[in-house]
């Protein structure tokens, strides 16, 4: 994922809402949301180059996502793939203080990289470039390809529409209008990471499009109280616009 932004414990209804964004390079091959053949329990898009995914969530209410840390100078091609720490963690029973904690020694290996997971009873962050877990603190955060809560522009939009979203009865359209945000803030809000300020502007808003490179999917998170779940995916075409729409429903076991 590139922009999550979440709520936790800040609801009456829900314990956790999540609507999150994935960019992508448009080659990379990609099975959309589905429950795996061979892990059926996992509810998740599919990377097919490594196997892994961006996010995921499972019959027994875990949950994990990750996203990059965005610095071009920290960018190894025989690093492992992020995406596989978030199966791996759904397909665990640590909790994740513990999983994450598992990544201190471990996360040079990879590529810079933000993780979020959760088990229904706790939800926390490791960060490769902090080297320490996080406990999330009950409310509204967002998380883009910096540390969490990091006021980038599109992560402050994030956390704002999200908090709007939720004094709604029925939360998930607002949330898919917070993904598909096109505003590109002005030269002088947008972060220095690197990339060039075409790039930073090409990656400022929520909704990213392009031709090679942009938003391949949104996902829209609810787990309620009662132990429901809804999760809804839309994979995006290059302008943007909606290609499929995948719905799942469940009670968590």
């Amino acid at each position: 994922m590139c922009l999550i932004a979440l709520a936790w414990q800040s609801h009456p209804d829900y314990s956790l809402v999540v609507a999150a964004n994935r960019d992508e390079w448009r080659e990379r091959p990609t099975e959309a949301s589905a429950w795996w053949k061979d892990h059926p329990e996992i509810l998740a898009g599919r990377d097919l180059r490594a196997g892994g995914t961006w996010m995921g969530v499972t019959k027994g209410g875990r949950f994990a996502a990750v996203t990059n840390f965005r610095d071009p100078s920290d960018k190894r091609t025989t690093a492992l793939s992020r995406g596989n720490l978030v199966a791996d963690y759904l397909l665990s029973d640590a909790n994740p203080r513990d999983y994450l904690a598992s990544l201190v020694p471990r996360a040079p290996q990879f590529n810079g990289f933000n993780l979020i997971v959760g088990d229904g009873k706790s939800l926390a962050y490791f960060g490769s470039r902090e080297l320490k877990v996080r406990e999330i603190e009950r409310g509204v955060h967002g998380l883009s390809n910096h540390l969490l809560d990091e006021p980038w522009p599109k992560v402050t939009r994030a956390r704002n529409a999200m908090e709007d979203a939720l004094r709604k009865p029925q939360p998930a359209p607002r949330l898919f209008d917070l993904l598909s945000d096109r505003n590109v803030a002005s030269d002088g809000e947008l972060p220095d990471t690197g990339v060039g300020i075409a790039w930073e502007r090409r990656l400022a808003p929520a909704l990213i499009t392009g031709e090679e490179y942009g938003t391949r999917s949104s996902t829209v998170l609810t787990i309620a109280r009662d132990g429901q779940v809804a999760w809804e995916e839309r994979t995006k075409d290059p302008a943007g616009g909606d290609t499929a729409i995948r719905e799942f429903a469940f009670r968590v076991s």
